[in-house]
């Protein structure tokens, strides 16, 4: 039996449990991620278009479709988290990584897009570091 993991959205509305099975786990530096989550990079799981069970709140859920590029994007209607959402060309289900409550036990596999990574990326994964807000 394939284990479940749990995901939501920051505020809790939407819900959702996805089996453990998995075809890549990318980190994509293009403009697009970087648009869509305010930082450096998307952290995307691909999974089977059929890999998810609605919880809560899929009613919530807004979706964007980007008219130029293969692009497409979920989120939370109230707290703006993205969400797992089925791709543009409906091929596969692309879960954002920081959207799972439970721990994974894999590790992202490839760098997309590197050459549109901010100049700002590699300074910032060597400075100073902090387990909270600095005092």
């Amino acid at each position: 039996m394939t284990s479940m993991l749990k995901g939501k959205c920051l505020c809790g509305s939407v819900t959702f449990a996805i089996k453990y099975d998995f075809d890549a786990f990318y980190l994509c530096h293009c403009e697009q991620c970087q648009k869509v989550t305010g930082t450096a990079f998307a952290a995307n799981i691909l999974t089977q278009v059929d890999n998810i069970e609605w919880r809560s709140g899929e009613k919530l859920i807004v979706n964007y479709q980007d008219n130029e590029r293969d692009f497409s994007k979920a989120f939370c209607g109230q707290c703006g988290s993205g969400v797992p959402h089925i791709n543009k060309s409906k091929t596969q289900l692309v879960i954002p990584a920081g959207s799972l409550t439970d721990a994974l036990q894999i590790s992202p596999s490839a760098n997309l897009f590197k050459n549109e990574s901010p100049p700002w990326l590699e300074h910032g994964l060597s400075a100073k570091s902090f387990n909270g807000f600095p005092n």
